[in-house]
């Protein structure tokens, strides 16, 4: 494959658990730990471990299994992805056994997402008829979540299960926030670190589509500064958007929570997505649920300041 010129750029040596989102060290940190994660055998090539003084592969076998040339890679691993092509892009997204989210991110970082806006300071808005389907989902807790993990929208029974969030300040209905630095949402979620970990991986990608987010800076710098737990997430930079799953829960007042969750990106406003959750038909979590609908208001609850 050609190479198509870059002009060369200096090392960018940041530390990884910086939280800058200056895009040309989220590039060059991005590569370098994609990188370090594959062994040769991964890719099919002989590994004299002895030898090696760092683990991972080299970036002359990783520009040899692209189809470029050592300097062009390392120049791109620099942070300089200005004049890379998507070819190339795509090419060591193969070489680097990217998934779907990762190869994405790549693009993002490499190339930015020149047709999208930065974001402005206003608030996210939700339109009124999402709103109003929000509220018909009676038996359904469902949210709205946006972009830096923003809760901008919920009903009652999301409120039943996670938290009457109208009762916090507006800046603190936002999922990382919760996750990490309240207590109470740690005692909620039985696999926390999972939760924990999609969080983190979200951000990431909001980070790579916009970079420029003055709002998403300050709080990734907030939460760097008060989490060791978030600390050491975001330095692995692992990105991936998860669609459906199962969270399991213990909640204060009906015990344990077993859910199914499926997130659905609205077609008119990709950063924001619909989520909802429900329980196998006939499962005590589906008569939990149930039990909490009917109980109304009275089954809200905010978790405690730390």
């Amino acid at each position: 494959m050609e190479d198509h010129p870059l002009p060369a750029s200096p090392a960018l040596d940041r530390p990884s658990l910086s939280p800058s989102l200056d895009r040309r060290a989220e590039l060059s940190e991005f590569l370098r730990s994609r990188r370090a994660r594959l062994r040769p055998a991964d890719v099919g090539l002989p590994d004299f471990g002895r030898h090696r003084r760092v683990p991972g592969l080299r970036r002359e076998e990783l520009a040899q299994l692209a189809g470029v040339s050592v300097a062009y890679y390392t120049r791109l691993e620099q942070g300089n992805g200005r004049n890379v092509s998507a070819e190339v892009l795509d090419s060591i997204a193969r070489a680097l056994r990217l998934s779907d989210a990762e190869h994405a991110h790549l693009t993002h970082l490499a190339k930015g997402k020149q047709h999208k806006k930065k974001p402005s300071g206003r608030p996210q808005q939700v339109r009124a008829p999402l709103a109003q389907l929000l509220d018909a989902m009676e038996g359904v807790p469902a949210y709205i979540v946006g972009r830096r993990s923003e809760i901008l929208a919920w009903n009652r029974l999301a409120a039943a299960v996670f938290g009457d969030w109208a009762e916090l300040p507006a800046a603190e209905r936002n999922w990382a926030r919760l996750t990490f630095l309240r207590p109470d949402y740690r005692d909620l979620f039985v696999d926390w670190e999972q939760k924990a970990i999609d969080i983190v991986c979200q951000l990431r990608m909001d980070a790579g589509c916009y970079p420029d987010d003055t709002r998403l800076s300050a709080l990734v710098g907030e939460l760097s500064v008060k989490s060791e737990e978030f600390r050491r997430l975001w330095a692995t930079h692992d990105v991936k958007e998860k669609s459906h799953g199962l969270k399991r829960m213990h909640h204060s007042l009906v015990g344990e929570l077993s859910l199914n969750y499926e997130s659905f990106r609205m077609p008119d406003d990709m950063d924001q997505a619909l989520v909802t959750y429900h329980a196998e038909p006939g499962s005590a979590s589906a008569e939990a649920l149930r039990l909490l609908a009917s109980w109304g208001r009275d089954a809200t609850r905010v978790p405690s300041a730390p």
